[in-house]
């Protein structure tokens, strides 16, 4: 699969973007594990031309992480255009339009989904950001607003026609939030439409190894976004990569290994912001991390866990969790 002239190969897996998650250490941490492509988070074009520190820093991009690429949203076209120009300078690969972003804040002020309500205005921004930088543009949006307006398949083609170089299609309309199930059957449609040159990218509830491939297999898409599923769980990528390649995960990762690359992002997050704030930004990778699933008896161990403040509580929760509890559970599991 090719964006423009970034050949991305065979059945690519890109990280989704996404706020206060997909920072600069996570986006290295799943392009070694397998990621074909990162997204940076989303970044408010408002803020951006308002030159926020906050915001800006969101642009930078490390060598080892490419091909990456940065996200904007906005409702009005002057500052996406701005905003665009100043991406550009960052020297991103790609960057992505965010029409699909369904939180209220977003979509409740008219920018990301909340721009399926205004499709005239969509196309203008993307016209009018297109024809302001050189760097390929693509998007992401969803089905439609609403159950009653799917209307993705006419827009990926009028998306097509503003110049967009690969649309990545979440497969739930604005209205149903994060709730149901990914309508993949539509996406399916919006690849099969003849008049579709540009490759789609599906997103949407894609959990496990076998879900990727089946996105693949039976709906027919050129690449797979997976967001949520990642959080607390980047080693996914390697389980995924290895599938698709030789059917089965040949080399699952160790505990021990898992452990590492989340002790690994602890500490990149303290390092990079400071230690009482930098455990708090990790706290939501801790809280879904799919190391801790299934442990009985485990709630005041992950109440200590999600409280700690320091370095040094942390890691004696963590090492607890490696040497005692999980080995006692996994024993326990094999007796049965």
């Amino acid at each position: 699969m090719k964006i423009a002239d970034i050949n991305l190969g065979d059945r690519p897996v890109m990280l989704a973007p996404m706020e206060d998650v997909t920072d600069q250490s996570f986006r290295l941490i799943c392009k070694e594990l397998g990621t074909d492509m990162v997204y940076t988070e989303f970044v408010s074009a408002d803020a951006l031309i308002r030159n926020i520190a906050a915001t800006t820093r969101k642009l930078s991009i490390a060598p080892a992480e490419r091909p990456a690429a940065i996200q904007i949203y906005g409702r009005e076209v002057e500052p996406m255009v701005e905003a665009a120009k100043i991406v550009e300078e960052a020297k991103p690969d790609i960057l992505d339009l965010n029409f699909g972003c369904p939180v209220k804040k977003v979509a409740g002020k008219g920018a990301g989904a909340g721009l399926l309500r205004d499709i005239p205005k969509m196309l203008e921004i993307t016209r009018a950001v297109v024809n302001a930088v050189k760097l390929p543009v693509t998007v992401k949006t969803r089905l439609g607003w609403d159950h009653n307006s799917k209307i993705i398949v006419e827009l990926a083609e009028q998306l097509q026609d503003c110049g967009i170089q690969a649309i990545t299609v979440h497969g739930r309309t604005r209205s149903q939030l994060y709730t149901g199930e990914a309508d993949w059957e539509t996406i399916a449609r919006v690849k099969e439409n003849p008049r579709l040159t540009i490759p789609v990218i599906g997103n949407g509830d894609i959990t496990t190894p076998e879900r990727l491939v089946e996105a693949f297999d039976r709906y027919g898409v050129d690449g797979v976004m997976v967001g949520r599923a990642a959080i607390g769980n980047p080693w996914i990528f390697s389980d995924m990569k290895q599938t698709l390649l030789h059917g089965k995960v040949e080399h699952p990762l160790t505990l021990a290994d898992k452990f590492a690359i989340l002790r690994r992002q602890i500490s990149e997050s303290v390092d990079r912001i400071d230690e009482y704030r930098g455990i708090l930004h990790i706290r939501r990778h801790l809280a879904v991390c799919s190391l801790f699933k299934g442990i009985p008896n485990f709630r005041d161990t992950r109440v200590a866990m999600l409280r700690a403040d320091t370095l040094d509580s942390l890691w004696a929760i963590l090492d607890d969790i490696e040497n005692r509890i999980l080995p006692a559970y996994l024993e326990q599991q094999n007796q049965h």
